[in-house]
Order: C-alpha cells, then structure tokens, then sequence
C-alpha cells in the first residue's frame, strides 16, 4: 500500500526545518525523487496539492493518513524505554524509532521481536550513512527506513544511499531443441516507460523453472522502425520477472506495474509499464532442452521477436535447432509467483 525502496519501505520526513518554505522544498525535492510516501506537519496541510503522494501528518508523536490514525514516534533516550514500543506492538500499524545514538538500542532484538507482528518497525534517521546500514538491515526484518533530511539539498545525498542495486541474475545459453510454428493466439506486448538498450530484454516462459530473455525491440529493422521501450513479450498464459523475484503472468501485467529489464550480462535494472497491448498474433513454440528437462516459451511469429544470446540475438524467424540462447533456470516451482521449494511439473 505504501510506497517502497526495492520492496522496503521508505518515507521521508519534512517536518525537521523551522523554515515552511524548507519544509516545501523538501517535499517538492521528495516528489521529484520519486518518493510517495512523506511526513509532514499538521501546519503544513497545504503541501498536499504539491502532488499526488501518501502524506502522513504528524501530531505530537501520533501519525495519521488522512484522519486515521496510522503510526507512532516513539523516542528512545535509553534501552529501557523499549518496553514503549512492545507496548504498541500489533497495536498500530508504524512504530517510527528515533534516537541520537543507535549504538543504545540492540537493532536484532528490536528485529527479532516484530518481525511476525503486525506493526511494522520504522528507522529514522538524519544521516545517509546510516540509512545505508540501514538499508542493509532491512534485509533481517525492520520494515522501513524514515529519512529527515534538515534541507532540501541534503535529501539528495541519501538516493545513493538508499538505492540499492538489484543482484545480477544468472543466465545460461543453452540449444533450441524445438520450434513449432503454430496458428493464432493472444500475445502481450509490454511498453515501458524506459528505453531499453540493445542487449535488453526481459525474463518470459511457459514453465517459471526456466524463463527466457526475450529482447527488447530496440533494434533497427527494415520491416518497421524500433521500439526501444517495448518488450514484444509472448502469449497470455507466461510468467514473466519482477523486480521483487515473484513472476506473475502476461494476462495480469498492466499500467504503472513494476518489472525488470535484464541484460545478456544477467545485470538487472526495474522499469515500469506503461501499457500492456494484448493482440491476436500467429504464434511460435521455442524449446530448449537444459539437464535432460524441456522447457518452452511461446512468441509472436515475426521477424521482430528475438531471443537473446551470448554474443548478441536472434530473430525467431532466423532462429534453428541447436542454436543457444540465454535462460534463467530455477528448481522448485512457484505458487502465487513466490519461489517454493516443491516439486512442481509443467509441461
């Protein structure tokens, strides 16, 4: 619901500066930055209509979104003021820690007590070396990171504190063993709102234990003009990647979802999209045949469409058996998109 840093979530908080016209800078630097989730006073009302985004008001130490009362600012000036925050523990819903020395609160007991509770665990902090230890953190447990920058130009020092970069993914060449050219069929193509470089592409497949790096159409063709933001993706029934390691299937991707351009490197970036065109197309069958497994994906039958490779790609229409092409395998299955460790056949 609200808004995250690579699955965390972070807000940041304008309520610091004396100055009101500080304050506006930050959230307006805030938005530009691409956060949507923003602390500000009960004074400050008016920075709503700077744009669209969650402002949670501070009244006292109370939190509200809205008129609801959401969250809590507890300040801890010594380890025994902790019992505070069990005390609110499946009570509220944010529980933003501020202190002057973190050295006095033990952050894995903090951790290791809310972590199965349904109050989520914020971490304020003024500095951005420490929101990127935090960051770091939150890998363990705490939910999310509260930024209070004291000016609008420091909030810019913590985006690289905070961004942190998606690990790159393993791929595999491995030969096309089938293809099979078959009649109509449902295919999406997915438009970003990124350009997407040549060697782009995105992770799409029948079968999520192997999905395969279909390129992006940012390559030149004397059929049609590219389209470096699209991702000619495959048929309706695919999985395809997010950012967040789930798939989810082509029929469900739409406006303003969120997921992830991968490299023939296996580097990986986040794009959102901005439209999912779903068309009836003539469609081809790709298999490949990795650890004695078959795995296929389906694609839009045309000159267009390529899969990636090694050393560059290869248009379906050109595309022989024997040839390699880049795959992420997975063992186990999935169930709603998570990656569980089951033995799931799908052929």
């Amino acid at each position: 619901m609200h808004g995250d840093q690579k699955g965390k979530i972070v807000w940041v908080s304008a309520t610091e500066p004396s100055s009101r016209d500080e304050r506006k800078r930050i959230v307006t630097t805030a938005l530009e930055s691409g956060f949507v989730d923003i602390l500000i006073r009960e004074e400050d009302e008016e920075f709503k209509k700077l744009g669209k985004f969650d402002a949670f008001t501070l009244r006292g130490e109370k939190i509200f979104l809205d008129e609801s009362l959401v969250g809590q600012v507890l300040t801890i000036k010594k380890a025994d003021d902790l019992t505070k925050a069990s005390e609110l523990k499946n009570k509220i819903e944010f529980i933003v820690i501020k202190t002057l020395d973190w050295k006095i609160i033990p952050l894995e007991n903090l951790i290791a007590e809310f972590q199965r509770s349904k109050t989520k665990l914020l971490a304020s902090t003024s500095r951005p070396e420490e929101a990127k230890l935090f960051a770091e953190t939150l890998e363990v447990g705490v939910s999310g990171i509260v930024i209070e920058p004291d000016s609008s130009k420091s909030l810019k020092d913590f985006h690289g504190a905070i961004s942190k970069e998606l690990p790159p993914i393993k791929l595999t060449a491995v030969p096309v063993s089938k293809i099979i050219p078959l009649s109509l069929g449902d295919r999406v193509c997915v438009d970003t709102c990124s350009l997407l470089r040549v060697g782009e592409g995105m992770l799409v497949g029948s079968q999520s234990a192997c999905l395969f790096l279909v390129h992006s159409e940012s390559l030149e063709s004397e059929y049609v003009a590219s389209r470096p933001f699209r991702v000619n993706a495959g048929a309706v029934h695919a999985y395809i990647l997010g950012p967040d390691g789930k798939t989810r299937y082509l029929s469900e991707v739409s406006s303003g979802d969120e997921l992830l351009a991968v490299d023939t490197s296996g580097n990986c970036r986040t794009v959102v999209v901005g439209r999912a065109k779903i068309e009836r197309r003539p469609l081809i069958l790709v298999e490949i045949d990795a650890n004695g497994k078959k795995y296929t994906t389906i694609l839009q039958n045309a000159e267009t469409i390529r899969l990636c490779t090694s050393d560059g790609s290869v248009s379906v229409a050109e595309l022989r058996e024997g040839q390699k092409v880049l795959v992420r395998l997975e063992e186990g299955g999935r169930h709603f998109g998570h990656a569980i460790n089951e033995t799931i056949v799908e052929r």
